[in-house]
């Protein structure tokens, strides 16, 4: 009998959806280490509006690039990147960050909690991560994971990764509904999770951004954190119930 992680590895078709936008200086390193290794993984990197040469740097690194003509923030990017990996027949895919932050060597620690399982979320604050924030951000955090932890029913330590694995049926799903706002990874939780799919965390290794600088500011962060709190406490009175 063929092994099973041989049969999973030669049926199924993954994709790797970066959102990138300005993210040029730092696009082509994280193109190469993903080339190296995951040459078999298809790369679709969404250029959400850029005003550099992000488009041009991600064709040259052997991407598929899907160019937006302004930038819609990286839910509407990563909307768009799911409705394609949906459209190209892809079994499953994952969220990159452009930045270089995100780790290639801890993609099989992702890969292998989805088998088993509709998402997965990579958190930062594992067992023997190494990942530290702020106190500000650590306090704001920790309130978000309360409130998802209530609205799901399911504890998370990182509700705002950007490092996720997802199968077929939650990229269906995101491809139609996924949330376009800031903070969409912490809504995407309450979606998935309302819709009765399985949702787990495993803890992964992460860096520092390679180049560029990080778009949040902290009147910007104030002001989406109140406004997530707000849609997700609305949300949780129109949830649809779970399915068994």
């Amino acid at each position: 009998m063929v092994p099973r992680a041989l049969r999973y590895r030669e049926t199924v078709r993954t994709a790797v959806i970066i959102p990138a936008f300005n993210e040029a200086q730092a696009l082509p390193a994280v193109l190469s280490s993903l080339s190296d290794q995951v040459p078999d993984h298809d790369v679709v990197v969404i250029d959400d509006g850029s005003t550099d040469a992000t488009a041009r740097v991600a064709r040259d690194g052997g991407a598929t690039c899907l160019s937006l003509p302004f930038n819609l923030g990286i839910g509407g990017a990563l909307r768009l990147g799911f409705r394609h990996v949906v459209d190209q027949g892809y079994d499953r895919a994952y969220q990159f960050d452009a930045d270089g932050q995100h780790e290639p060597s801890q993609i099989p620690v992702l890969l292998a909690a989805l088998d088993g399982a509709d998402m997965v979320v990579g958190s930062r604050f594992g067992s023997h991560t190494g990942y530290r924030v702020g106190w500000g951000r650590n306090l704001a955090m920790g309130l978000l994971r309360r409130l998802v932890g209530h609205l799901s029913g399911q504890k998370f330590t990182d509700t705002s990764s950007g490092f996720r694995a997802f199968g077929r049926p939650v990229l269906q799903l995101f491809a139609s509904e996924y949330p376009v706002e800031y903070m969409d990874s912490v809504e995407a939780l309450i979606l998935a999770t309302g819709r009765g799919f399985r949702v787990v965390e495993v803890p992964v290794s992460m860096g520092d951004r390679r180049a560029g600088r990080p778009s949040n500011r902290n009147l910007r962060l104030v002001y989406h954190f109140v406004r997530v709190l707000i849609v997700l406490l609305a949300g949780s009175h129109r949830r649809p119930a779970q399915t068994s």
